[in-house]
């Protein structure tokens, strides 16, 4: 039955060979009519790998009129196919994806020319049959985008034919010299004369009579805004309820997904547990206040990486986090804007690595040079699939890190926060050998020795780390970086108790012996003795409270539980105490005061 199994297009964009090629599909095309109804200038934000690109590309097959005698072949059996629109087959369609523009700065102009050359060529040889040969003849002397496309707009325009314009990762190079040359080299392509600026006023030029339809996508709304009077006829709709499924899976699709390959394979596990296992990595993402009761949206890409892996191994991946996500990380680590006095945008990600959360209004849009201003860093985030719509506070919508995926991007922006502010950091294999042997072993004592050593050795740190999140946090980055251990922190488990839980990965690593649970307390370098041991006894309270939770015997899976309390002066450790626990309860186990 293997020979007739659907294949899982894990990093395609193509969607006529995904149709035709027997890969598998999740329909979307519901939405076609959907956007027709709402605008014909379509603009639309998502995270990078949900999609777009694919979504993009089934548009464009499902209007260029090229593509008529095979409507049946490809879209019969979707639900577009059996509802179709007046619409369809009815454009010439020019699609332009940004993201194949060099951020050389010294090459941008020419690099963009070159791939408008290539791209419009090919639009106008593929259309030749009805817009004449002379359209491409007119393309031949002409060397600047906005012309070259003034040009094909202009020979539709005389053959009474209609453009639909398909812009992809519009935002892609503009953002990269945003991120590698700053603002002022940035407003050079986006304002006056620039040839950004200057390409997209040629679309609006037309917009009013060749190009009928656009739909214009990326990963932020930052050039929009400076390209507001040169380009303002699109409407935003990332935030729309009608739209918030439109990319992405939610979890009846991926239920359908793994049950149809079940239906296929005796698979070693059920829907169910699988489910269980993708849930807290992929889940939980929403794009719109009023779709927070609607089923949230896993990341398509990470659910069909981790589907192409199950399917050829029959086995979890070692890494739940596919590289190719981290594709905007140095864009993030520059706009955090790390200084030596532990700067703004820095501690909105402290924020939330401690807390889980944060809380800000989400911009349509705000220009480049307000990008630092950290209410717009929170939108950033947001943007950028950092964060998500999870609730409403005080009139503000709650920002959370969606999932384990992106928490353990946000933990290592932390450790390079530390690093790049004063130069505190953790050397990575002597931190993966404390934990092997803490996983395995149970001697957890030098790895905290090693962290508190460390915090202790830098006289830097003394200038800004002075409470308790800094340490904490710290704490929690660099556990959470390590392949042994998922590292959860407190408001993951909404009890209030320990600040840490050290989930073993078991899945990948089923002879781990020890999980943990991690109390930190902070007291001011002034404190007293007695401050501290009362620290140190609310820490033995709640680790007792913690331990006994039903939801930490079953995550702690066969490993023992170790529960370790550390009580902080300053940046010192000063007091370490382990639980050891027993049927009949917890034993506290003393160990001599780090003074």
């Amino acid at each position: 039955m293997d020979a007739v199994i659907k294949k899982i297009p894990y990093g395609m964009t193509d969607f006529e060979r995904i149709i035709l090629e027997n890969y598998y599909y999740v329909d979307k095309t519901q939405y076609i009519a959907k956007v027709e109804k709402v605008t014909s200038f379509f603009f639309f934000v998502r995270p990078r790998r949900f999609g777009k690109s694919l979504f993009l590309n089934m548009l464009g097959l499902y209007y260029d009129i090229n593509q008529k005698d095979k409507f049946e072949k490809i879209f019969g059996n979707l639900y577009i196919g059996k509802h179709p629109t007046p619409d369809r087959n009815k454009y010439l369609v020019l699609t332009l994806n940004f993201s194949s523009v060099a951020a050389n700065m010294d090459r941008l102009e020419e690099t963009f020319n070159t791939y408008c050359k290539i791209v419009m060529d090919g639009f106008a040889e593929r259309n030749a049959h009805l817009l004449g040969k002379e359209a491409a003849e007119k393309l031949h002397e002409l060397k600047t985008g906005d012309a070259l496309l003034g040009s094909l707009c202009q020979s539709a325009q005389n053959k009474g034919l209609k453009i639909y314009l398909i812009l992809d990762e519009y935002d892609n190079f503009a953002n990269n010299i945003l991120v590698d040359y700053g603002n002022e080299r940035y407003r050079s392509i986006t304002h006056g004369c620039g040839f950004f600026r200057s390409f997209l006023k040629v679309v609006k030029d037309y917009s009013s009579s060749v190009i009928e339809r656009i739909f214009l996508t990326g990963v932020s709304p930052v050039t929009m805004d400076d390209l507001t009077s040169g380009f303002n006829i699109a409407d935003n709709y990332s935030s729309s309820p009608i739209f918030n499924n439109m990319m992405g899976f939610n979890e009846q699709e991926v239920r359908t997904l793994i049950d149809y390959y079940k239906s296929y394979r005796e698979l070693p596990h059920t829907t169910d547990e699988l489910i269980t296992i993708m849930k807290p990595w992929y889940d939980n993402y929403c794009f719109a206040m009023k779709a927070l009761k609607e089923p949230s949206m896993y990341n398509s890409d990470m659910v069909l990486y981790f589907m192409n892996h199950y399917m050829l191994n029959e086995d979890i991946p070692d890494n739940m986090l596919d590289a190719n996500i981290r594709t905007d990380y140095n864009k993030l680590r520059h706009l955090i804007h790390v200084d030596k006095t532990f700067g703004e945008n820095a501690s909105v990600v402290q924020e939330i690595v401690e807390k889980g959360s944060t809380t800000g209004i989400i911009a349509n849009s705000f220009p480049a040079e307000d990008i630092i201003k950290p209410e717009n860093f929170k939108s950033l985030l947001y943007y950028y699939g950092m964060l998500t719509i999870s609730g409403m506070e005080m009139g503000e919508p709650i920002l959370s890190v969606p999932n384990w995926a992106v928490r353990e991007q946000l933990y290592g922006y932390m450790a390079d926060i530390y690093k790049d502010s004063a130069d505190l950091y953790l050397e990575t294999d002597k931190l993966v050998d404390r934990m092997k042997r803490m996983a395995y072993k149970g001697e957890w004592e030098n790895c905290f020795t090693y962290i508190a050593d460390r915090l202790n050795a830098q006289s830097s740190v003394r200038d800004f780390i002075e409470g308790e999140a800094y340490v904490k946090t710290f704490i929690l980055a660099y556990l959470g970086l390590t392949h042994y251990y998922i590292a959860r922190p407190e408001y993951e488990s909404n009890k209030g108790y320990a600040d840490i839980f050290l989930q073993p990965r078991l899945l990948q690593l089923p002879d781990m012996v020890y999980s943990y649970c991690i109390e930190v307390k902070y007291a001011k370098r002034d404190a007293s003795d007695t401050e501290i041991e009362k620290l140190l006894s609310n820490a033995k309270i709640q680790l007792k409270q913690y331990a006994a939770s039903e939801w930490i015997h079953q995550d702690k899976g066969t490993t023992e539980l170790k529960s370790i309390a550390l009580v902080f002066q300053g940046w010192k450790l000063v007091r370490v105490e382990e639980g050891k626990h027993s049927k009949k309860g917890s034993i506290i186990k003393s160990l001599p005061s780090l003074q």
